[in-house]
Formats: structure tokens, sequence, C-alpha cells
């Protein structure tokens, strides 16, 4: 199944791109203890090791590939995230989830919510 999500977050995109892959960032906003280098290749992990997965490829501050893992899947889902201007202001935060098994896909849907875009926004606004 494929997930898609897009988030206006009132803040520059620097803090945004920062949000996705600094750890200390991450740990703020309860991604942690974090893993993550916005370097193709890197070998990451979030909650511990809950979710965890390897960066794909990197256009800095703007776009970002990950394979992602979550309990036992064989085959990662693919999550494209990216950033661009909103035409109001602040920063369009775009993700992209495919391949994200349907067995897991309402909680992998509701999680993007719960405990990662919607906890980046908090942050970020707060």
């Amino acid at each position: 199944m494929d997930i898609r999500k897009t988030y206006v977050i009132d803040a520059p995109a620097g803090r945004v791109w920062a949000a996705l892959t600094d750890p200390d960032v991450i740990e703020r906003w309860g991604g942690g203890p974090a893993d993550m280098a916005a370097e193709p290749d890197f070998a990451f992990s979030l909650w511990g090791g809950s979710i965890f997965g390897t960066v794909v490829e990197v256009d800095p501050g703007r776009s970002m590939v990950q394979e992602w893992y979550g309990g036992n899947w064989d085959d990662p889902s693919i999550a494209r995230f990216t950033l661009s201007a909103d035409p109001g202001g602040g920063t369009l935060l775009e993700l992209e989830n495919t391949g994200v098994p349907d067995e897991d896909a309402a909680d992998i849907d509701a999680g993007w919510d719960v405990y990662y875009l919607g906890p980046i926004k908090a942050l970020l606004e707060a």
C-alpha cells in the first residue's frame, strides 16, 4: 500500500530538515534514541531500533529517500520526504511512503501523523 501525507509547517526549511536528519532534534520530537545522518548508505534507526533502514539518496535541504523496515518485514517500504516553500509561508513537507505491507498499512498511516510528522510540526511551531 502507498501512503501520502502533506504538512505545512510554520518554520524555515532548514529547521524542518534538521527535524528529519539531526539525532538531537529527532529525540526532541520523540523519535529517539535515534541514529541518523543525511548521507547515502547510512544505516539509520529510530525509537531505539524499532524502525530502521538505509538512507538511499539525499538532496540536502530538499529531499531524502530511505528504505524503512518495521516489525518483521521481509522487504522495506520506501519513504520519500520532500521539502519546498509553501506559498502561504513556512515549509511544505510531503511524504510518500510506498510498499507498506497491507496488514500494517493502517497502523503505519496513523503512525506518521501521531508519532512522526505531527510531533515534528508541534515541536517546530511551539
